[in-house]
C-alpha cells in the first residue's frame, strides 16, 4: 500500500479520464504502433532503417506513458469537492477563491484542485502548491502570505465559494 505522500489527489472525473486514456493507449494506439513496426521491418535492413528506429522510439514512449497512467490509477486518492471536516466558508479542495494581490492591487480567481487537475493558466491551482497551501482553511477577509521566488506575496481573500 502506498503512503499518503505518494497518493495522487484527483476527482472521480479525472480518474475516469485517465482510465479512458489508458484503455485507448492499450488498445487502439498499441495496435497502430505495432503496425508501424511491422511495416518498417518490411523495408529490409534494420541497421539503417530510420522508419524502424522511429517506430521503436514511439513504442518506448507509448509503454512509458502506459506505465505512468497505471501508477496514477493505482495511487489515485479520490477527493470529493468540499472536505467534510473543513470549517464552513473556509478554503478547501474544490473551493473557488477570489483574492486580491495586496502589493499590485490585482484580483485573481482560483479553483483549488488536486495535483492531477491543476492548470494554472485556467486558474486551477493544486492544493499542494504554495498558494493552495497558504489559502487552505482560511476565510474571506483573511490575508495570507505566500513565499515565492520573487519574494513574499500577500493575498487578501475576498470570497470563498464551496460547491
Amino acid at each position: 500500500m502506498a503512503t499518503n505522500a505518494s497518493r495522487f489527489k484527483m476527482s472521480q472525473e479525472r480518474l475516469d479520464a485517465i482510465k479512458e486514456e489508458l484503455h485507448y493507449l492499450e488498445t487502439v494506439r498499441e495496435k497502430e504502433v505495432s503496425e508501424l513496426i511491422k511495416e518498417a521491418r518490411s523495408f529490409g535492413d534494420l541497421s539503417e532503417n530510420s522508419e524502424y528506429d522511429e517506430a521503436k522510439t514511439e513504442q518506448g514512449k507509448l509503454y512509458s506513458k502506459i506505465a505512468e497512467l497505471k501508477v496514477l490509477i493505482e495511487n489515485a486518492e479520490i477527493v470529493e469537492k468540499g472536505e467534510e471536516d473543513a470549517p464552513k466558508g473556509a478554503v478547501t479542495l474544490g473551493s473557488i477563491v477570489r483574492v486580491l494581490d495586496v502589493e499590485f492591487d490585482e484580483e485573481e480567481t482560483y479553483e483549488i484542485v488536486g495535483s492531477q487537475e491543476a492548470n494554472p493558466k485556467e486558474g486551477r491551482i493544486s492544493d499542494d502548491s504554495p498558494v493552495g497551501r497558504a489559502l487552505h482553511s482560511h476565510r474571506a477577509g483573511d490575508t495570507v502570505s505566500v513565499a515565492a521566488p520573487a519574494g513574499e506575496i500577500k493575498l487578501k481573500i475576498l470570497s470563498v465559494e464551496n460547491k
